[in-house]
């Protein structure tokens, strides 16, 4: 007994010899203690968590080399490999999690509408729930801070610059024309729906190096990477009709919609000022095809197909019988892209797009045939060398082939075009310093063949958290934009137009809530100057043209905090001045307004199962020129306001009937004068207003989806 007693005291003694004790303690960078962080020894079941002090101590078996990890939320893991014979009394910062949820976002200028982004401005089905927007993205995204309401035309004006200023991408990939042609005062809509995407990014200024040819403003459109289940949806509108079906097998998938407007049916109920012999129709068609392969990389084809058709008289003092505008047009769209993870922490995104686009116009008696081929390659990798530094490279490949006959009534004819192939590079660096200060630094740099001009683009962000709910953000770019085809067609001897962007911007958000204030300023170069009243083969060209604009953009938006309502207020303030185009003096343009407010309110009422909407508008008058005085844009409009409602009914979890009326109020506003070529017998200029071609507009619709867990809908925020 004696012996088994000493046995047992032998085995004893060798095991408190074998264990080792790890020790330490676990501050933040401050040298605060972290209470509960988690401490082990990778691999083994030996560990612990600190106490109250930041202190842990446990023993272990182990011997010689060993790992030892430190983990807690919201810092960064921390993990050594030494002896275990050194682990003793060691001291452990960890440093911040620049990944979690409430760190710094680089942000200056931009605007995220999707799920998954940190901060969401604008929610995808905004898009089609926002009273003034018709279920067209530009319209909804006109009522964000930095644009200018440009009613008469519908395309994206921002912060001083022409529409042509802003580009638009699908999946990091140029669509070289993606708005619908329309006529004199009857604004354009974008060609796809905004049922295919699954999030939008609207940068109003200073945005990323891997982005160039656009002088103000870039619009991502990003399409849904794994539809969520088979469904078909159906839409009756009192313009037209609409269907999609998506269908799900293996690593697949397949979206198609296709709609068909005509509106004939609707200018016999409501008649505008226009005399219409042909009312405008047009086709559209849209498809993607996914496939996610086993490494979970994705391919994505999507591809668009519109038709336009119309032939309008529109009243002109200069035009007894009036201002006849006829268009065919048929645009072809093809885009692809592909995304895979490789090595150690690479990514590999690339695409091509392609566009074929024909118009054929009559403008009173003469004819216009235009044809642009366009394609787009890019090749993009990225990778994360730590969770603080991450860095991104690529580059593309932009080709356009333009080519226009011009058919006078005389039979005259005259051909124009140009071919213009850019080959562009960009890098790009995300530092994090910690989780409250972070900066992204990039350069672009682009090669014009047409131009044969090569450009250098430098790039910087800073953000800097200041709260628990807030930061500051400072941008810097420069961005180079070759003039746009209707100068190009005449004339290449170009240099590429130019300008530098400086914001400041602060943002404090909470749950479902969002204040925004950024403040900016804008220099423009080598704009294009002409001599002639109308851009010609006659005209005298010259990059001599300057300007700059500056302002300030607020926004606010705030869901819940009274009961069944989602609202959002913007406002932007704009000072600028343009020396370009013909103009014979430094003038504000025509498109700016000073002053731009929107209202946008939904409200639920479950009672009554529906959903109801107002957008309202309001803008400062715009400047026109009155020859009866002296002076250049020397006349400002009345200020422009629009008021407009829906009402969003859910007959039944999958039927939804819609109604909307834009411009309730029908307030006659007024986008500036047309004047007589001539004066008349007393000496003066006749005038007549520039008006829309109707007050407002009325739309019925009815949406109908068809799936298999009987829930979703077109609108499923309702």
């Amino acid at each position: 007994m004696k012996q088994l007693f000493l046995f047992f005291c032998i085995l004893y003694h060798f095991s408190l010899i074998a264990q080792t004790n790890i020790s330490g303690q676990v501050t933040d960078k401050k040298n605060n203690p972290i209470y509960g962080a988690n401490v082990y020894l990778d691999g083994t079941y030996d560990g612990g968590s600190t106490n109250k002090k930041g202190e842990f101590s446990f023993e272990t078996g182990e011997k010689g080399s060993q790992t030892l990890v430190v983990s807690f939320v919201s810092f960064e893991t921390y993990i050594t490999t030494a002896d275990v014979s050194v682990l003793k009394n060691i001291q452990i910062k960890l440093r911040d999690d620049v990944n979690s949820l409430d760190a710094v976002v680089i942000n200056a200028g931009m605007f995220e509408a999707g799920e998954k982004a940190k901060v969401t401005v604008l929610k995808p089905l905004d898009i089609v729930t926002t009273a003034s927007a018709q279920g067209d993205f530009l319209a909804a995204l006109q009522t964000l801070p930095g644009t200018s309401t440009v009613d008469e035309d519908g395309r994206l004006f921002v912060r001083g610059g022409e529409a042509e200023e802003t580009q638009i991408f699908i999946d990091g990939i140029r669509v070289f024309t993606p708005f619908t042609p329309s006529a004199n005062n009857l604004p354009v809509r974008g060609r796809y729906s905004p049922f295919l995407f699954s999030g939008i990014s609207f940068s109003t200024g200073g945005y990323s190096a891997e982005y160039g040819q656009a002088l103000s403003s870039i619009l991502l459109l990003n399409t849904i990477d794994k539809p969520a289940q088979e469904k078909t949806d159906l839409t009756f509108m009192s313009v037209g009709l609409g269907i999609g079906n998506t269908q799900i097998w293996d690593k697949n998938s397949l979206s198609v919609n296709a709609s068909y407007i005509n509106l004939a049916p609707y200018q016999e109920a409501f008649t505008d000022r226009n005399k219409w012999n042909k009312p405008l129709q047009s086709a559209n068609g849209e498809l993607i095809y996914r496939h996610t392969f086993k490494d979970e990389s994705m391919l994505k084809l999507y591809g668009a197909f519109s038709y336009t058709d119309f032939d309008v008289i529109q009243d002109d003092i200069n035009f007894e019988d009036g201002f006849r505008f006829g268009i065919q047009n048929r645009n072809l769209y093809f885009n692809s892209s592909y995304k895979n993870k490789f090595g150690n922490n690479w990514k590999l995104e690339t695409g091509l797009s392609f566009t074929n686009d024909h118009s054929n116009l009559k403008i009173i008696d003469d004819k216009v045939d235009n044809t642009e081929n366009s394609a787009h390659f890019k090749i993009k990798l990225k990778k994360q060398f730590t969770t603080r530094f991450k860095i991104s490279f690529g580059s593309e490949y932009f080709s356009t082939n333009f080519d226009e006959n011009y058919t006078q009534v005389n039979t005259q004819k005259f051909n124009y075009g140009f071919n213009n192939n850019l080959f562009a590079s960009f890098a790009e660096t995300d530092i994090f310093f910690s989780k409250n200060l972070a900066t992204k630094i990039g350069i672009r740099a682009e090669h014009s063949g047409l131009l044969n001009e090569f450009t250098i683009s430098p790039r910087a962000s800073l953000s800097y958290k200041s709260g628990k709910n807030s930061q500051f953000s400072l941008a810097y770019g420069q961005f180079y934009q070759n003039p746009k085809n209707d100068y190009l067609k005449f004339n290449s001897d170009f240099k590429a137009e130019n300008t530098s962007h400086l914001i400041a911007n602060f943002q404090h958000t909470k749950q479902n809530q969002i204040f925004r204030i950024e403040a900016y300023l804008k220099d423009y170069k080598d704009l294009v100057k002409y001599d002639t009243d109308f851009v010609g083969f006659n005209s005298n060209f010259s990059n001599t043209g300057k300007g700059f604009a500056k302002g300030i953009d607020v926004f606010w938006r705030q869901n819940g905090q009274l009961k069944n309502t989602d609202y959002w207020v913007s406002y932007s303030f704009l000072d600028t001045e343009r020396d370009y185009k013909n103009y014979p003096t430094p003038s504000r343009p025509n498109f700016a307004s000073k002053h731009n407010l929107s209202l946008v309110g939904k409200h639920f009422i479950p009672a009554w199962k529906s959903q109801i909407g107002l957008t309202y508008t309001f803008a400062s008058g715009r400047n026109y020129t009155n020859p009866n005085e002296t002076g250049f844009l020397n006349n400002q409009t009345k200020n422009y306001n629009s008021l407009s409602l829906n009402w969003a009914y859910l007959i039944d979890q999958q039927k939804i009937l819609y109604f909307s009326v834009n411009n309730v109020l029908g307030t006659k506003n007024i986008f500036g004068y047309n004047y007589k070529n001539t004066p008349n017998t007393a000496g003066n200029f006749e005038r007549q207003a520039i008006i829309p071609n109707a007050d407002s507009f009325f739309f019925v619709g009815f949406f109908w989806t068809i799936s298999a867990d009987k829930k979703s809908n077109q609108l499923d925020n309702l």
